[in-house]
Formats: structure tokens, C-alpha cells, sequence
């Protein structure tokens, strides 16, 4: 019986797998960047030599454009260092709008309720004439002396 990681090898060296393996190495190329230009980018390919950067926001554009020596330094350093990336050759880099948005997915930003001590002890007079006014405030003299 084969094992698991000698299939997958197999797997991803057949013709019809190839985009795997250079969704791979875009993928590794994303993470490489600093984490504001990860959200920038929706997705990135490589045809003819050319590096192709979808941006999520149009506004990303021209600091990407500005930019373009550090894409392909980090782009050269990946093939370099990582030998499933070879393929990853790129004279000049497009950068164009996307509607997609970025790969990297946002956080959800959890909510945190503030935990403190009260610094009240409920102790204080109610001086007022109105009733409903006063039971307000009855209501959260108890709710401090619970507390």
C-alpha cells in the first residue's frame, strides 16, 4: 500500500494538476509581502514573462506602481530559494484593477466587553421630584450595589 505523500507527489506532477503547484508559489509569493500589500492584492499570475497583479482597491495602485523593484527582488529571491518555483520568471510587471478582493481574509473583529471594578458603591441620595425620574434612579443604585 502507497502512502499518503508519495499519491499526492504523484498527483501533483500530472499534466492537469499543474496549476497547483503554481498556485503554490503565488500563494508563497503573497506572503512574502508586507501584510498591507497582502491586502491589496486580489490575485497575481504569470504569462509570457509578465507578472500580472489584480489589486482589490484601485486605490493600491499607484503604491504598487511605485513598488514594482520590490515585487520582482521578493519575486527573484522565491526562485532562488525555493525549488518548486523556478517557473516564477517575470521581465515586467501589469498592475490592474480587480473586483475580487484580496486573498487574505480580515479578522473578525471581536467585540470585548470592558471589565473593571466599580468604583461606586450605590451609596448616594436621590434629590428629585419627579417620580419616574426617581425610580430611574433607584433602579440603578440597585443595579451598582449588585455589582
Amino acid at each position: 500500500m502507497k502512502k499518503a505523500d508519495t499519491i499526492l507527489s504523484h498527483i501533483l506532477h500530472l499534466p492537469e494538476f499543474k496549476s497547483l503547484q503554481s498556485h503554490y508559489c503565488y500563494q508563497k509569493f503573497i506572503s512574502l509581502l508586507s501584510p498591507k500589500f497582502q491586502k491589496a492584492i486580489a490575485f497575481v499570475y504569470i504569462k509570457q514573462e509578465t507578472l500580472f497583479v489584480a489589486l482589490s482597491h484601485p486605490g493600491f495602485k499607484m503604491e504598487l506602481y511605485y513598488n514594482k523593484d520590490l515585487l520582482k527582488s521578493i519575486l527573484s529571491l522565491l526562485r532562488k530559494q525555493d525549488d518548486r518555483c523556478k517557473f516564477l520568471v517575470a521581465k515586467k510587471i501589469i498592475l490592474f484593477n480587480s473586483k475580487y478582493k484580496s486573498i487574505i481574509k480580515d479578522e473578525k473583529k471581536q467585540e470585548t466587553i470592558p471589565y473593571y471594578q466599580e468604583l461606586s458603591s450605590g451609596e448616594f441620595e436621590i434629590d428629585c421630584k419627579d417620580k419616574k425620574l426617581k425610580k430611574a434612579f433607584e433602579n440603578i443604585k440597585s443595579l451598582i450595589k449588585k455589582n
